[in-house]
């Protein structure tokens, strides 16, 4: 395992989001800023713990990097086996997602006739850097795949809620739903706020 070399880029991150949510934007400026945020964050690959970023051959991981105390937050690693890809799902809060490694594809969905459900345009690819938002408001049915069979992928993702604990649906293409809770694929968070072993010239 290597170690971190920049936890301070995640500690900033939180930090800056935290003082947005504070000011109780609305939620275009709020996804607008935010993405602003997630993108500077996820423009260096060299904070996310080696530990956050394994994946699983089976199912892809959603690790739990932080939860604001009060949950109106949380930041989550997806990491992407070769292949891997979600079913049609939704979030039910504001969401954002920004590209780390690799690179992943979206497909937005809408209900139809008969409330089936429908392509909402192509699907998006993100490349590192990228961010997409999602949200009740502007669209929050998607599909997201790995865009490679051979590697794998890591995105960043930020939720207005604790997502681990959010009652959300997975659907077929008829448009019925299953109400799940995803929970986290990890039991224990990075300890990002161990600064002793940042200043050891002190």
């Amino acid at each position: 395992m290597s170690q971190v070399r920049h936890p301070e880029r995640l500690r900033a991150f939180i930090g800056a989001l935290a003082e947005l949510l504070d000011s109780d934007p609305r939620e275009g400026d709020k996804l607008h800023r935010g993405g602003q945020l997630l993108q500077q964050l996820v423009s260096f690959d060299d904070w996310l713990p080696d530990e956050y970023a394994q994946p699983d051959p089976e199912r892809y991981q959603q690790f739990l990097l932080h939860a604001d105390s009060r949950q109106r937050f949380s930041i989550v690693s997806f990491v992407w086996g070769p292949g891997q890809q979600t079913p049609i799902h939704d979030h039910r809060v504001w969401g954002l997602i920004g590209m780390l490694r690799g690179a992943e594809y979206s497909q937005n969905y809408v209900r139809g006739n008969n409330n089936a459900l429908v392509a909402d345009g192509p699907r998006i690819r993100l490349e590192p850097g990228d961010v997409e938002a999602v949200s009740p408001r502007i669209g929050d049915i998607h599909q997201v795949s790995n865009a490679f069979a051979d590697q794998v992928s890591i995105s960043i993702h930020v939720y207005g809620a604790n997502i681990g604990a959010v009652h959300r649906a997975v659907y077929q293409a008829d448009g019925s739903e299953k109400l799940f809770i995803s929970g986290y694929s990890n039991t224990t968070l990075p300890n990002i706020w161990d600064l002793s072993k940042e200043n050891r010239s002190l």
